[in-house]
């Protein structure tokens, strides 16, 4: 299941409102087009954004997410129609032929029970054809980001069109390492409903990812810088061996 910030209907449809800047996922967009990947799996799709911009390339995509209400959210937008949408998790994929899989955002790092993590990197080489790529990415611990996770340095007032505004910030609330835990708020205005979502993430170093990757049955083909956040992220791309 994810996080209630996915799954209750109204935080999920105003996702997309209050994180319009999408621009990290043209780099997703470019690996597919470097690859020469056609067949995409899109695991932890949210409400779609990347999903819906690789049917735009062309791609036959299948995006799987556990939260109903973002999975809603994602068939209500145009285009929708091009995409299999999925509800469920990555340990039962319901196909076998992709050449690319791909997590975004914070989904890789959400799944922060270590044999969850051993059996959602198995199920995606399930899905994926021999040769196939995964990609995807994960916070370096290095950089420390929970230090900014802060009521002072991330409140913020959005003003949503048939919603109203919706106040939103976010706090850290604890370490118990490797995971870190936070809890959003968000307070519409209109009525004053107050929601809030608590989420925990597994921060782990760069040669645990490796070593897990090949444990699962993985070639690491390369480490890069996120683009759109250089220096605070790892994004792996790894290859199923043969």
């Amino acid at each position: 299941m994810g996080d209630e910030e996915f799954r209750h209907p109204r935080l999920a449809a105003v996702y997309d409102a209050l994180d319009p800047d999408r621009s990290d996922l043209h780099a997703y967009v470019g690996i597919a087009a470097e690859l020469g990947a056609r067949r995409v799996v899109d695991i932890g799709c949210g409400t779609g954004a990347l999903a819906l911009m690789l049917a735009d390339q062309g791609c036959e995509v299948v995006a799987v997410d556990p939260a109903a209400a973002s999975l809603a959210v994602a068939r209500g937008k145009p285009g929708a129609q091009r995409v299999r949408w999925v509800e469920g998790d990555a340990t039962s994929l319901p196909v076998t032929d992709r050449d690319l899989a791909t997590i975004t955002g914070n989904a890789a790092q959400s799944i922060a029970d270590p044999q969850q993590w051993t059996a959602t990197l198995t199920g995606i080489r399930a899905a994926l054809q021999p040769g196939g790529h995964l990609v995807f990415e994960t916070r370096d611990p290095a950089a420390h980001a929970w230090e900014r996770w802060t009521k002072e340095a991330t409140y913020r007032i959005t003003e949503i069109p048939d919603v109203g505004a919706v106040t939103s910030w976010v706090e850290l609330t604890a370490i118990d390492w490797p995971l870190v835990s936070f809890r959003w708020t968000w307070i519409f205005q209109s009525d004053g409903a107050v929601f809030t979502s608590d989420s925990t993430l597994c921060f782990r170093e760069r040669d645990e990812v490796e070593a897990d990757l090949r444990a699962a049955g993985y070639e690491v083909v390369d480490v890069r810088d996120a683009s759109d956040r250089p220096g605070l992220e790892f994004v792996f791309l790894a290859r199923c061996a043969t």
